[in-house]
């Protein structure tokens, strides 16, 4: 059974194009921690999407042609993925959503801990995230954008 971490505050939630050229899916960035210490990024569940192996997508970016491979296994791409929700953060879509206060909850697949700062994250979990309230739940996934190729869950 995976560990589940919880925690409420501001979601930013963002479509994420992951396989060209119109594979999407759902991402949704947070943080927890002392002062945001954790960077939280999740995939949303979608009924007929398939989950999102963040970690693999990110490698498959070649995060490590901007952030290099000296910080060890998985440095790179945990960055990637800090980058893409901190900037759906810091300069929003129209297609984003933007939650002030909301309670989550993260399946977690793997945790990273960073040999430095990075956007003001010292750690990286990762996973399948959920929102408490259905209402937001729902508002989360009308984010994947309509002409998005549906990939069946396997």
């Amino acid at each position: 059974m995976p560990r589940t971490v919880t925690g409420g505050g501001r979601v930013t939630v963002l479509p994420l194009l992951h396989t060209w050229p119109d594979l999407y899916g759902v991402l949704a960035y947070t943080t927890s921690g002392a002062f945001g210490d954790t960077a939280i990024v999740g995939y949303v569940p979608i009924v007929d999407v398939a989950d999102m192996p963040l970690m693999d997508i990110a490698a498959r970016h070649q995060a490590t042609r901007v952030y290099g491979s000296s910080g060890g296994a998985g440095f790179a791409e945990a960055c990637w993925l800090m980058c893409v929700g901190w900037s759906g953060r810091s300069i929003p879509k129209p297609d984003n959503l933007e939650l002030p206060d909301a309670a989550w909850a993260l399946e977690v697949d793997g945790t990273m801990e960073l040999f430095k700062t990075m956007y003001g994250h010292d750690r990286l979990s990762v996973g399948r995230i959920t929102l408490d309230d259905p209402e937001l739940m729902a508002r989360a996934r009308d984010v994947l954008p309509t002409s998005s190729r549906v990939m069946v869950n396997t």
